[in-house]
């Protein structure tokens, strides 16, 4: 019978055969050590989702670099290229102005004047009732001139223009016409008040202005019917003031007129004189004429405003 034989192990042979018991345990979740990141790993990984796509997409990420860099170029361009905003200076409006005058075709002070008063002016006719011939025929009846001063149709004119006359009649700015009434007069201003009979729906009454505040060399504007053809507008300056005439057919003397030199004629009596700010200061009531022929040479008179108003007590502004 054989003795049994102990054999001696090394430590290193021990530790091979050391039950699985005797290790230190193992968590399925556990990482191996040599697979943590360092501090310095983790500092470097590209945090978010950008940077991951950017990374996975190189080509992307040039092309990304490159649309930023020229949105930026084009912003910087035009910020640069932008002039600053500049304050306006008194200067810059009176450039501004100037160039407008210079440039455009502005209407004339004349113009503007009667195209403030022009829808107040009235051709005035006279004749016979019975008679159906034109008013203006050569020959027959008379033509004047006359301005609403009134809604109500209340006209100026001048009376030698209507006086006499069986039948009157005036036509408005719009071609409407109408028959009017002789509603009263004043021989010592020549001038007589006329009221319409039917009226345009848009009437309009001219603005009434004191003569007094005239001086010779203001403009003035004359606005009529002169030998019937018209309205007719003319443009001159106030001559003179305190003017006295005594007309050829023994009408009164007339006093305190307003001598004008923009060109009437027969058929202007009546009508409106005008400043040039488009306000009536005077009826025009006679021209002066040296020789024996009736037109005009210089020399218009017109009866002030007040003493016109004063007729229908509608006192001048």
């Amino acid at each position: 019978m054989k003795k049994a034989t102990l054999y001696s192990r090394s430590p290193r042979t021990q530790a091979r055969r050391a039950p699985a018991s005797a290790a230190a345990p193992v968590f399925a979740d556990a990482a191996p050590a040599s697979a943590q990141p360092s501090r310095t790993e983790r500092a470097e990984k590209p945090p978010g989702r950008l940077r991951s796509a950017l990374s996975r997409h190189p080509r992307s990420s040039f092309f990304a670099a490159g649309l930023c860099a020229a949105l930026i170029g084009v912003v910087l361009q035009a910020a640069l290229l932008q002039p600053a905003a500049q304050r306006l200076t008194q200067d810059d409006v009176d450039a501004a102005v100037l160039h407008t005058l210079e440039t455009q075709a502005l209407p004339s002070r004349p113009a503007r004047a009667a195209a403030a008063v022009m829808p107040s002016v009235v051709r005035v006719r006279t004749g016979a009732p019975h008679e159906r011939r034109p008013l203006d025929e050569p020959g027959h009846g008379g033509t004047g001139t006359g301005v609403v001063i009134v809604e109500d149709g209340t006209i100026l004119t001048s009376l030698h223009v209507v006086a006499g006359a069986e039948r009157i009649t005036v036509t408005f700015f719009d071609g409407s016409e109408s028959d009017a009434v002789l509603m009263s007069v004043r021989p010592e201003s020549d001038l007589a008040v006329l009221r319409a009979r039917r009226l345009p729906d848009d009437v309009r009454p001219a603005t009434l202005r004191p003569a007094a505040s005239l001086v010779p060399g203001d403009e003035v504007v004359a606005i009529g019917f002169p030998f019937g053809i018209g309205p007719s507008v003319s443009s001159g300056v106030v001559s003179g003031l305190g003017r006295q005439h005594r007309a050829e057919d023994e009408r009164p003397l007339l006093s305190n007129l307003i001598q004008f030199d923009a060109a009437v004629n027969p058929g202007n009596s009546g009508g409106p004189l005008i400043t040039m700010d488009g306000q009536v200061v005077g009826i025009v009531a006679a021209i002066l004429n040296p020789t024996d022929q009736s037109f005009f040479v210089g020399i218009g008179l017109a009866v002030p405003i007040e003493d016109a108003a004063a007729v229908v007590g509608v006192p001048p502004a």
